[in-house]
């Protein structure tokens, strides 16, 4: 089991990477905010060897747009995890299940190097989703012990914590395994 963490603009651009093999960085909410951090974050991510990955806040409705933004914002590398986070919105709202699903199925489209995943929490896979639809990945947010998320079902990265920092772990024997499974979208 792999260690890694994600980040937004409320965190560091000087994140500690030591022991890490993966970050997960914000790149993008909507159709109209780019996490200012952005660039700086990736390219600690990048300069410490972790597999890097971006995610996308979902918010309902222009499905196409939101995913042409994503990919026109997060940076076009081979191996980079993509992933889309589906969760209840500040005002109270989510995307619906087909939105999650055709938003996962375009930004694949358009990235056809990458893999794209799928970011919830255990509510809303449990009790929200009705498809079963992750794309390429199930990246699960449950705060039990790391590596163990109470769900019936395959994942790939698991949030265990937001305590001091969004803490995660995958599910790869190595860091070797983790870079195949990226580069082989």
């Amino acid at each position: 089991m792999l260690r890694g963490i994600d980040v937004s603009a409320y965190q560091s651009s000087s994140y500690a990477t030591d022991g890490l093999s993966f970050v997960f960085v914000k790149a993008t909410e909507g159709r109209t905010y780019v996490n200012p951090k952005l660039a700086a974050q990736t390219q600690r991510g990048r300069d410490a060897g972790l597999v890097v990955g971006f995610y996308h806040f979902l918010w309902p409705g222009n499905l196409d747009a939101q995913a042409s933004y994503f990919v026109s914002k997060a940076p076009d590398r081979k191996g980079d995890i993509l992933a889309v986070d589906w969760e209840t919105t500040g005002e109270g709202t989510h995307a619906s299940n087909a939105e999650k699903d055709s938003f996962i199925r375009k930004v694949r489209a358009l990235r056809p190097d990458n893999r794209v995943i799928l970011y919830c929490n255990r509510n809303f896979w449990l009790n929200v989703d009705t498809t079963s639809y992750a794309g390429d990945g199930l990246w699960i947010a449950d705060y039990v012990t790391a590596g163990k998320p109470r769900i019936q079902a395959d994942w790939r990265f698991h949030q265990y914590t937001d305590n001091p920092v969004d803490t995660n772990a995958g599910d790869f024997a190595d860091k070797a395994a983790l870079k195949a499974w990226a580069q082989s979208a």
